[in-house]
């Protein structure tokens, strides 16, 4: 006789309808929306400009600030300003290419970046713009706040070259159109570093090599050379950009990410439901 035979228990075929949090799909805004959003900011700038710009403000509550900052890098060893641009000024074709590179290079190359990454790397675009556009935002506070003299303007005693002035370039700010936008009070933080460090952040961000993400942080370094020499700006103004940049990043990387997981969860319950 043989033995009953037993038939396998039977699994539950029952399947759990968990949403899977999917990458939020790329979506790539039109040009026109991102030039629009560009304009805004530089409406911001200019109505900060006008409320706490090199015009209206006193040049005595500037000259107070920018003692106020020699005073601090004094107490920390930083007040090197002048002993380094005194150091290069004997090159003049690289005093005039730091003086063009502060007036033109840099934001073109600026652009540059924001361009690629909005053709090339779209997945990357929007995270970096916004942290572009929060660095700049945050700055503003800091104009309308802390208007500030740079060292080319303050009393030949503290021994700073106004290079633009003595040797020149491409532009200055005594011409029309340059002074037109121009806040050269506008010095606390440095754009310029806020921005330089940003280009190389974005762009170590898609280059694969170990080397070349090493070479673009290259392009900063020389930007707080360039505006050390031509006196436009502190060691502190530097320092600043970058702790700015740095706020940015640790604001606006998270709070993208929040918003793709949950945008991730509403798509994928909505194709569920669908089903």
């Amino acid at each position: 006789m043989s033995p009953p035979q037993v038939s396998p228990p039977q699994v539950s075929q029952t399947r759990t309808l968990e949403p899977v949090v999917v990458r939020r799909p790329v979506q790539r805004s039109h040009w026109w929306r991102e030039v629009l959003i560009i304009a805004a900011f530089y409406g911001l700038y200019t109505l900060v400009r006008d409320l706490r710009g090199d015009k209206p403000v006193s040049k005595f509550q500037a000259f107070t600030n920018a003692k106020r900052i020699i005073h601090g890098e004094r107490w920390f060893g930083l007040f090197h300003e002048a002993a380094i641009q005194q150091v290069v000024l004997p090159h003049r074709w690289l005093i005039r290419l730091c003086d063009d590179y502060y007036g033109t290079f840099h934001f073109l190359l600026t652009v540059f970046v924001l361009v690629l990454l909005y053709f090339w790397f779209p997945e990357r675009y929007r995270m970096w713009r916004n942290v572009l556009a929060l660095v700049t935002g945050l700055a503003l506070v800091g104009f309308y706040f802390f208007p500030l003299m740079p060292p080319r303007l303050l009393p030949p005693g503290y021994g700073f070259v106004d290079t633009l002035r003595v040797v020149g370039g491409l532009w200055n700010f005594s011409s029309g159109p340059v002074n037109d936008v121009s806040n050269q009070y506008a010095a606390m933080p440095s754009l310029h570093t806020a921005w330089s460090v940003w280009c190389a952040c974005a762009l170590a961000s898609v280059i694969r090599p170990i080397w070349g993400r090493v070479l673009v942080f290259l392009y900063p370094a020389f930007t707080v050379f360039a505006i050390v020499v031509t006196a436009n700006h502190y060691f502190a103004d530097a320092i600043a950009g970058l702790l700015l940049l740095a706020v940015a990043i640790l604001i606006v990387h998270p709070l993208t990410r929040a918003l793709d997981r949950h945008a991730a969860r509403r798509t994928a319950r909505s194709e569920l439901g669908q089903r």
